[in-house]
């Protein structure tokens, strides 16, 4: 069991928070693009109109820590370890509200090789609660835009978890902003009949996917992702989690632990 104090020393000796390795100038592109209405960076989300690069910055500083001075443009970030706690203490209320109403669960990932091993704790100990895990749309192929043009990527689940991978035959998987995994897995599911999720879990394109769509979702974001945190402020987004989303695998899963600790699961 990992307590609060335990925890917060350890986002900040792992650099999950504190001085993160996400540099500003990043974060400040990421606005940018943001304001301007990229896709590449809302993620699936349909943000309102208000969202200038200020408002942004001043948004991403109330959830996160990071310096709300538009004129700091150099140097890397910081997310404050106190909003880390809070907001991963929301993230296990709702998780275990899920499994206490027995919601089915939708698991997926952007970051397979940061982060699978976090989310798979969590699917495992949900599913040992009695609560569904779904994997719709499995092995089935999707189309990614990315910079060095169209990627034809497999939707698979690992321990319960989705990701893409390439037909490479490598291990592990791709690493994707895209809202286009979440919305196959969504048809599939509704095609077959079976029962949609009552909760996503995951970052990148599968929070704000779900959420733009009506489904809860929570997650965890860098704070060069600001289309989270705005999904929060907008009300489709339940939790945004700010922390660094590319340090070592295994600095992620003593907040498995804590996560489940709070949302009363044992893994």
């Amino acid at each position: 069991m990992w307590s609060t104090t335990a925890l917060r020393a350890h986002l900040l000796a792992s650099g999950l928070a504190g001085d993160v390795a996400t540099s500003r100038e990043a974060s400040l592109r990421s606005y940018r693009a943001f304001a301007a209405g990229d896709p590449r960076v809302t993620i699936g989300l349909d943000p309102g109109p208000a969202w200038s690069e200020r408002r942004l910055i001043a948004l991403m500083a109330a959830k996160c820590g990071v310096s709300a001075d538009p004129r700091c443009v150099r140097g890397d970030d910081v997310i404050d370890p106190e909003l880390t706690l809070r907001a991963l203490s929301a993230f296990a209320g709702r998780l275990g509200e899920a499994v206490r109403r027995r919601a089915p669960v939708l698991f997926g990932t952007g970051h397979p090789h940061r982060l699978l091993g976090f989310y798979a704790g969590l699917a495992d100990a949900v599913s040992a609660a009695g609560c569904p895990v779904l994997t719709p749309a499995q092995g089935r192929s999707v189309d990614i835009t990315t910079r060095f043009g169209v990627r034809t990527l497999t939707l698979v689940y690992v321990r319960g978890v989705a990701l893409l991978r390439d037909g490479t035959g490598a291990r592990g998987g791709v690493h994707t902003h895209s809202p286009l995994p979440v919305r196959l897995a969504l048809e599939a599911a509704a095609e077959a009949g079976g029962p949609l999720p009552g909760l996503v879990v995951g970052d990148h394109g599968w929070v704000c996917g779900a959420g733009q769509l009506g489904i809860e979702a929570i997650g965890l974001a860098d704070t060069d992702d600001p289309a989270l945190f705005v999904g929060e402020a907008e009300g489709r987004v339940s939790v945004a989690v700010p922390l660094d989303d590319a340090v070592r695998a295994g600095s992620y899963l003593p907040l498995t632990r804590y996560v489940l600790n709070r949302a009363r699961l044992s893994q």
